[in-house]
């Protein structure tokens, strides 16, 4: 933003930190640098890893030799609140249903196997949470949409987090040619994303 007439203590001394320990996130879709992507960066280049977790912080996450069950690994993360603290039912049957869900033949490698198209850990954490909507009775919500509206907008969030503690640290500093411009082009893409700040954090499977 413009400093421009500002006093230098109305400054903002912060910005929110987009990542977050998955470990600590119970039920959450979680999103991370794959292992494959040595650099960890949210870039949009490069592959991510999705999971889910349970009421402890184990991260279920489907991979080529099957689901995985990680009680570390996902402590700097983007990740998706998936129910509300006051959902006790739900709550209280999570972890059966993840449990039951990721125990079914279809993600046992010598049944199917894994395909970075069609049958990936994407696809694996996106059937939990429509299986969960389903039944709650609520509507399934397609790969675009969700991309759209929840991945896509924290992955941008993130990349721009991550370019400016770079530059930061390496500069002391960052500025921009025009903030007006650049405030303009991130409304834009706002409105690309399905005008995801319009809506609820999440289409909570209560």
């Amino acid at each position: 933003m413009s400093f421009s007439g500002r006093r230098l203590e109305e400054a903002p001394i912060s910005i929110p930190n987009p990542f977050t320990n998955g470990h600590k996130t119970p039920c959450a879709f979680l999103i991370a640098p794959a292992e494959e992507n040595t650099l960890r960066e949210y870039d949009g280049g490069s592959d991510l890893h999705t999971g889910i977790t349970d009421t402890n912080g184990v991260v279920y996450n489907y991979t080529k030799s099957g689901v995985r069950r990680d009680r570390e690994g996902w402590e700097h993360c983007i990740s998706i609140m998936l129910v509300q603290p006051d959902m006790y039912n739900l709550i209280n049957q999570w972890d059966q249903y993840l449990e039951k869900f990721s125990s079914a033949q279809m993600w046992d490698p010598l049944w199917q196997s894994f395909n970075e198209d069609n049958h990936n850990c994407y696809s694996y954490t996106l059937m939990f949470i429509n299986c969960v909507l389903s039944m709650q009775s609520k509507r399934a919500l397609s790969k675009d949409e969700f991309t759209q509206t929840f991945i896509l907008p924290r992955v941008k969030r993130a990349s721009k987090y991550t370019m400016l503690c770079q530059e930061i640290s390496q500069n002391h500093f960052y500025i921009v040619d025009s903030p007006k411009r650049d405030s303009r082009e991130e409304q834009s893409d706002d409105d690309k994303d399905g005008k995801s700040k319009s809506k609820s954090e999440f289409v909570h499977v209560a």
